[in-house]
């Protein structure tokens, strides 16, 4: 069989892969957020398998039962990962839960990792980039660990409009040195979830992000990390100065009291539905 002819196999079976993943069970039509006042910004939260119960997890990352977000919080974005691609949050659908039962608001985030050299042996042949090249296979393994996310998200009936893509080092999973290749992973896993009908987002710091990808520049928009700092920071960091990759900011993060808080940049509050599903 020709490269050509392997290249459009593959991109068959991830284009097959991809229409069973949207025929799954998806959580009912998000009803309209409440209207938020112009001008106030909204106070939310974000979890993953730091906050499930101890004792599951991989062994690199057991989980720890740390606590989930204060009453305050009226969105939550859960993280869809046990910290590295190809590992699912083992409470997800726990999570799910107990947003659905407060009637809050949710959304979806995964983190992006380097791929194993097993996982670019089994994965790089599957999907819409050129396999035959070392990048091409990265992207396509890249492209595999947001299929995968999509089906623990759905699987999960988590509904989010959004899947934000969480850039940064990964202990024990981490980036390489080569930020083209870090690159060709990310730009896979982003197209996954565009391909199965998300917005796209990036969750980082500048830093961070040209730590592990370089200069690359998606123009996507940007879920901005001020890491044990404040609320005022938090918000500072919705500012020009804090830019990662060309997007428009739509919340800053912070860490309080052993929970990451968050809050919406100046102006998402009056169109929250573009970036939650509202249970």
């Amino acid at each position: 069989m020709t490269s050509r002819q392997d290249e459009a196999s593959s991109r068959v079976r991830a284009l097959a892969e991809l229409a069973e993943q949207r025929a799954a069970v998806m959580p009912p039509a998000s009803a309209a957020p409440p209207v938020r006042p112009a001008g106030v910004p909204v106070l939310g939260a974000d979890a993953s398998w730091p906050q499930c119960p101890k004792g599951m997890g991989i062994p690199e990352r057991p989980t720890q039962g740390s606590p989930m977000p204060v009453p305050e919080a009226e969105y939550v974005v859960l993280g869809l990962t046990n910290g590295p691609g190809f590992t699912e949050n083992p409470c997800l659908a726990d999570q799910v839960d107990w947003v659905r039962e407060r009637g809050l608001m949710a959304a979806a985030y995964a983190v992006a990792s380097l791929p194993s050299a097993a996982q670019v042996e089994e994965h790089g042949a599957d999907g819409p980039y050129d396999g035959a090249t070392d990048l091409g296979a990265l992207a396509n393994t890249g492209y595999q660990q947001g299929l995968a996310n999509v089906a623990t998200m759905r699987r999960a009936g988590l509904g989010s409009p959004i899947v934000w893509v969480d850039v940064e080092p990964v202990p024990d999973f981490d980036w390489g040195s080569d930020t083209a290749v870090n690159g060709a992973v990310v730009e896979g896993a982003v197209r996954a979830y565009a391909d199965a009908d998300y917005e796209v987002g990036v969750y980082s710091t500048p830093h961070l992000w040209t730590r592990v990808v370089g200069d690359l520049a998606l123009g996507l928009p940007e879920w901005r990390a001020a890491g044990q700092t404040s609320r005022a920071e938090a918000l500072d960091r919705c500012g020009p100065d804090w830019s990662i990759q060309g997007g428009a900011p739509v919340l800053g993060q912070w860490v309080e009291a052993g929970r990451d808080q968050n809050v919406t940049c100046p102006g998402i509050e009056t169109d929250l539905g573009r970036w939650f599903h509202q249970y």
